[in-house]
């Protein structure tokens, strides 16, 4: 048996409790990983309020990253063996002491990185990759808008972009968040509270704009977003907080010859999955290794605490990443 964070029919952070189930068996292309620590992420909010439902084929269990150990594989597993320290992109289940994921989704845990900060890496690398990467097209020499800049994608969005040689300029609520940021490596940082942020990029980059921004806002910034890129610049949203309706001006997008994109994660096939990882594993996990990046944890709850993890997501007050202690050291 188990225990796990069961969140029932959905509703407020006071909805989640603990239970007890029978430990999953991983089918043939799986493994089954002893969690130590998972992490909290957006989604998860949603998927609780009733928001953000699972797919039918995934586990109604909260969670979409976790680290921990191996315990069982699969019969069509060779890359993987109990005891191996990992770290895994999961299609739901991490807020559960066993965890299944798709062998092909799952990283080694970086050289001289605990298991904590090695379960804040997934979801926030493989979507960072895929829209700044894949999508976004972003390359060294370039500037990047990034909104959310001390969210755990938005920290993830800045050593990339120092990684490649990219100026980046990044949003946030407070002035405390401003300094962190640029800290952690952004060339700017604007509090929205304060500034108008698209009059205060057109200022740094000396009204040349930038070639990608990285939006989680929605509509509300939209206009701006347009206002800010260059000729030829793309637009990746990945996240509709403030809404996704609304009457917009597209004559930008004609004229500088725009690009609007964007895409979920959980929604992606197993193969797409298992491309990312492999990028990942190639391209950033060496980069980790060396210590020349970490993802930054804000604060780390008892899985029995789950409830004040999620309030403390909700209240946008954390810098960085939240993570639960499910078995962990």
């Amino acid at each position: 048996m188990m225990r796990y964070v069961d969140h029932g029919t959905g509703g407020g952070p006071e909805c989640m409790r603990l239970r007890d189930a029978p430990r999953p068996t991983p089918g043939p292309s799986q493994i089954l990983i002893e969690v130590g620590f998972a992490g909290v992420n957006r989604p998860d909010v949603l998927q609780r309020s009733g928001r953000y439902p699972a797919p039918l084929d995934a586990s109604p269990v909260l969670g979409l990253e976790v680290a921990g150990t191996v315990t069982a594989v699969g019969n069509d597993v060779n890359d993987w063996k109990p005891g191996d320290r990992v770290t895994a992109l999961t299609p739901g289940g991490g807020y559960a002491e066993y965890c299944l994921a798709p062998a092909a989704h799952v990283l080694p845990i970086p050289t001289g990185m605990s298991m904590s900060s090695a379960a804040a890496l997934p979801e926030v690398w493989f979507t960072v990759w895929a829209n700044l990467i894949n999508l976004g097209h972003l390359k060294t020499g370039e500037r990047l808008l990034v909104h959310g800049g001390s969210s755990g994608i938005g920290l993830c969005a800045i050593q990339l972009a120092k990684h490649l040689g990219v100026e980046c300029i990044v949003t946030v609520g407070n002035d405390e968040k401003a300094a962190f940021c640029q800290a952690f490596g952004a060339q700017h940082a604007i509090n929205y509270q304060t500034e108008d942020f698209a009059r205060k990029v057109l200022e740094y980059t000396k009204n040349e704009g930038v070639e990608v921004v990285l939006d989680m806002v929605g509509v509300p910034y939209f206009q701006r977003n347009l206002g800010v890129l260059r000729r030829d610049g793309r637009l990746v949203s990945i996240a509709f907080l403030q809404g996704s309706k609304g009457e917009v001006d597209l004559l930008p997008v004609m004229m500088k010859r725009l690009t609007l994109t964007g895409s979920t994660m959980r929604a992606r096939s197993v193969a797409e999955k298992a491309a990312l990882r492999d990028a990942l594993l190639t391209n950033i996990w060496p980069v980790l290794a060396r210590s020349e990046m970490a993802p930054h944890i804000c604060e780390t709850f008892a899985l029995n605490d789950v409830e004040h993890a999620h309030r403390l997501m909700e209240s946008s007050r954390h810098i960085g990443k939240i993570v639960l202690r499910v078995k962990g050291e």
